[in-house]
């Protein structure tokens, strides 16, 4: 239905059936041509290319997560060449005479809950981890939490990477929350042009981070934070592009910060991923596909898994190892299979991509992800090469 948008990519793995959206997603082909585009700018413009990049690329680029995100004030966003890097930032904003007291969960990204153990290890921070699972009470357990005490910082996924349960009532866990107290970090990075979804209501009050390697379907290179409107915070991890429209004025008197969201900015970066993602962005735009329909797309998949599960009768493919695949108004694009252990998971990893097919796991979780590339067909090829 929409291959014809990835022909490089496909023409390169025409063999194997990729399963793992959720983690390496497929460039479209205008991407390609982004990334060609940049070099000529850059050849044209040289040192003048800047003043390109941040007038024309970077308000485009702002745009659209904005209209993907329902986010109010596009020129909170601001770009970086990862999360981990606006993690770090947001991090430095707080005092350093005390721990900065932080509510999170078991269930974050690697980059984000290695960072957290490691400060938590210095006494830079004293964490409150909840624990997701059970997850049918994770939600009113998070939203308890928040009034067990002040915390300083907020820091959740939307989505969580590691079995796709999306939280099914983001604002009723945020309506807990006083703003004039505690920051707050929404990891969108398995929502993001994946789920429709909108942070509108809370938008301008707090942090939201992903980036362009998943769904968004730029590659590396180009992630983002949306800023709270009119934030004082002041972060020590800064860089000179966080003052790059006074550079010239010669200002003085202290560390100077830009506008909106560039005050979390940091140094020179790479923005040829940013020129992809908008190319990207593009081509779905010229597809009249809207992020919804990329749902419904990814939904439909999944439907047609499921349906081939119930008559599979593997060894490890079944419904009883499927996390969170019912009773959810919403569910990431990936599913997880919890089996036996993280040996089992590991050969069975190796059978499947001996056969072709392309996943990824973590422990003794397996998961197979969709994404824009994959049709019908691709569901039921991935049935008929499963390892007995």
């Amino acid at each position: 239905m929409y291959k014809h948008l990835f022909k490089r990519f496909l023409a390169e793995h025409a063999d194997t059936l990729d399963f793992a959206a959720h983690s390496h997603h497929y460039w479209p082909d205008a991407t390609r041509d982004a990334m060609l585009r940049y070099w000529d700018d850059a050849a044209k413009m040289v040192g003048d290319k800047w003043n390109h990049v941040f007038g024309t690329v970077v308000p485009e680029a702002q745009q659209n997560v904005a209209k993907c995100l329902g986010l109010p004030h596009p020129e909170q966003i601001v770009f970086g060449p990862s999360t981990h890097e606006f993690v770090c930032r947001v991090l430095s904003c707080f005092p350093v005479d005390r721990p900065i007291r932080l509510l999170t969960t078991d269930s974050e990204f690697y980059s984000f809950r290695r960072q957290m153990l490691r400060m938590a290890e210095d006494n830079v921070v004293e964490p409150t981890i909840i624990e997701t699972e059970p997850i049918d009470t994770f939600e009113p357990r998070f939203a308890k939490a928040i009034g067990s005490q002040e915390f300083d910082l907020i820091y959740v996924s939307h989505t969580f990477f590691n079995s796709g349960y999306v939280i099914q009532d983001l604002d009723a866990i945020l309506d807990r929350v006083d703003f004039d107290r505690t920051q707050v970090m929404i990891d969108a990075y398995h929502s993001f042009c994946a789920l429709p979804v909108s942070y509108m209501k809370y938008g301008d009050r707090m942090f939201v981070t992903s980036g362009g390697y998943k769904y968004a379907m730029g590659g590396e290179g180009t992630c983002f934070l949306s800023v709270p409107k009119n934030t004082q915070l002041r972060p020590s991890n800064t860089g000179w592009f966080a003052a790059f429209g006074s550079l010239e004025s010669g200002q003085t008197g202290g560390v100077q910060y830009g506008a909106g969201g560039q005050r979390f900015a940091g140094a020179t970066f790479d923005p040829t991923g940013t020129y992809r993602y908008n190319a990207a962005m593009q081509a779905l735009e010229d597809e009249g596909v809207s992020i919804a329909d990329v749902h419904q797309h990814v939904q439909s998949l999944q439907a047609r898994f499921l349906t081939h599960l119930a008559d599979a009768k593997h060894q490890h493919l079944r419904r009883n190892r499927l996390l969170y695949d019912e009773a959810r108004t919403q569910h990431g694009h990936f599913f997880t299979f919890e089996l036996e252990s993280a040996d089992a998971t590991a050969q069975f990893a190796k059978q499947l991509k001996s056969a072709g097919v392309e996943i990824d796991y973590r422990g003794s979780r397996i998961r197979f992800g969709f994404g824009l590339y994959q049709d019908i067909s691709d569901v039921d090829a991935l049935f008929e090469r499963l390892p007995a």
